[in-house]
């Protein structure tokens, strides 16, 4: 389990379906097989060097994922996981991307706080509240506006300065993990019979 609170940025040196990344934060306790959050991507770290790691990635978190976009010399963001000591200081991130969204820009709105807008796909927008939480390439922010298909958060210079949303383009992709906890709302009401009226005695037997 992550938080989305990027540790650091790293650099790909190979792309493809088996990546390999440069970095030095977070090679400080990592360890062969153990998980590692590629722009919010839970992947497994194998062939650990002193300056970094690699990863395989299965056809599903290429298709999936922006990870398929990357080329050498990429930034990604990079977190490990949650350790059970740790303060969650954003909110519940699992690293399984849900898709992609489109990059459609990132305006000043001064003293180096930035706007950022994002194309979310229909699928997706049930789990999106104003207020709520999602991960952008890992990054744990709150939803500030929904119009339409676009979502908008606030993005501070501390976030700015320390992820990779600096460098992206109008189009580029990036990866949407929804809140874990709007999905397990929408499956138990799923299951409550709309047609008959809500009680409270209804709403204990499905675990509300």
């Amino acid at each position: 389990m992550f938080t989305g609170i990027i540790e650091e940025l790293g650099t790909v040196v190979t792309a493809g379906s088996h990546l390999s990344i440069r970095c030095s934060t977070v090679m400080t306790d990592l360890t062969e097989g153990a998980s590692v959050a590629v722009n919010g991507v839970c992947l497994t770290a194998v062939g650990l060097r002193p300056d970094g790691f690699s990863a395989d990635l299965a056809p599903e978190t290429l298709r999936r994922s922006n990870l398929g976009d990357l080329r050498s010399g990429s930034r990604v963001n990079l977190e490990r996981p949650l350790l059970p000591t740790s303060r969650l200081s954003g909110h519940i991130v699992q690293g399984h991307v849900d898709g992609t969204g489109e990059f459609l820009g990132l305006d000043a709105l001064g003293e180096d706080n930035w706007w950022l807008r994002i194309r979310v796909p229909a699928e997706l927008d049930r789990y999106l509240v104003f207020k709520g939480s999602i991960a952008i390439d890992g990054i744990s922010l709150t939803i500030a506006a929904l119009e339409g298909d676009v979502l908008s958060v606030t993005i501070i210079p501390h976030t700015y300065r320390n992820t990779t949303l600096g460098g992206y383009r109008a189009g580029s992709r990036v990866n949407l993990e929804c809140d874990v906890l709007a999905k397990h709302v929408e499956k138990m009401l799923s299951k409550i019979d709309l047609k008959a009226p809500i009680t409270a005695d209804k709403l204990r037997e499905n675990g509300y």
